[in-house]
């Protein structure tokens, strides 16, 4: 009978040899990197330092591609410093309609975010031009807009009008909030609303899109501003390209719904980079004023 051990290879001491300690010495490890010291462009594929990127305002340093970055470090990026007052900051969410597990999302959300809601609201200036502003919230619950947003949103529209300020709102939203079923599709309407009557009293709005835009946002307020501006390569539109595919059956042109495109098409008035949007609505903002206009 053939022993088990016949065809194994030998044992080769000088390959499993492990050096003995010497008794005080330390065992020598690598640096340790952190998790986040980089970064990855889904760009162009580049390994980038976190720092780097943060530092260029969440721009890639290699190709441009503009990475999602804090609400909080867009308003310092954009406003004068210390200009910015909050408003309505104590509103939050409630489960309405008794969703499933709404609650707990809420939570997770504000955890994750260090904010109340999806959208900051408040006033601030631009190089020393005051507006009214919201700025939406990606990390919470992908900026969608339930009855809280929909309703901040009213009420700076409705302050700007009563105080004669232009409207500046930065949108990111993956669209209507489906845990407050309806309540949420009814924010369409009432921002809308809002916008108009904001117009009808003389106030400029100019909208701000970046990545993404979609649902019912875009299908609202998003697309109202008297001037629509975006971040290049922004995903803008109601349903995702993928959606319109299933549905239509038929394969999309390249870069279909990215601002590039709703540019060419005539549904966004023009592509801002980042770093150009401080002096760029600063601009917009003095040849609008009411002395300009005299």
């Amino acid at each position: 009978m053939l022993k088990k051990s016949l065809f194994q290879k030998p044992e080769n001491r000088l390959e499993t040899y492990e050096k003995i300690p010497v008794k005080g010495e330390q065992k020598q490890q690598g640096p340790e990197i952190p998790d986040n010291m980089f970064i990855n462009c889904p760009s162009c594929r580049e390994t980038l330092l976190s720092a780097d990127v943060k530092e260029n305002n969440g721009v890639c340093i290699k190709c441009g591609n503009h990475f999602k970055i804090g609400v909080r470090q867009r308003i310092n990026m954009l406003l004068d410093e210390g200009s910015f007052v909050g408003m309505y900051g104590d509103m939050t969410s409630r489960n309405l309609i008794d969703f499933p597990g709404y609650d707990k999302k809420l939570e997770e959300a504000t955890s994750k975010s260090g904010e109340k809601e999806a959208v900051i609201c408040g006033t601030g200036k631009i190089k020393g031009s005051s507006a009214a502003i919201f700025f939406m919230n990606g990390d919470f619950m992908m900026g969608s807009m339930g009855t809280v947003v929909g309703e901040k949103i009213t009420l700076i529209f409705e302050y700007a009008a009563a105080n004669d300020l232009p409207v500046i709102g930065y949108t990111i939203s993956g669209g209507a909030r489906m845990q407050e079923g309806i309540l949420s599709l009814m924010q369409m309407a009432k921002t809308s609303g809002a916008v108009m009557r904001h117009g009808e009293a003389g106030g400029l709005y100019i909208a701000v899109l970046t990545n993404p835009t979609t649902g019912g946002v875009t299908a609202s307020f998003a697309m109202e501003g008297d001037i629509i501006i975006s971040e290049p390569g922004a995903l803008i539109g109601f349903a995702g390209p993928r959606v319109i595919e299933q549905t239509i059956r038929q394969k999309l042109p390249q870069g279909f719904q990215r601002a590039e495109f709703m540019v060419e098409k005539g549904f966004v008035d023009a592509i801002v980079e980042r770093k150009e949007q401080r002096e760029y609505l600063s601009k917009l903002l003095k040849l609008h004023s009411k002395e300009m206009l005299v």
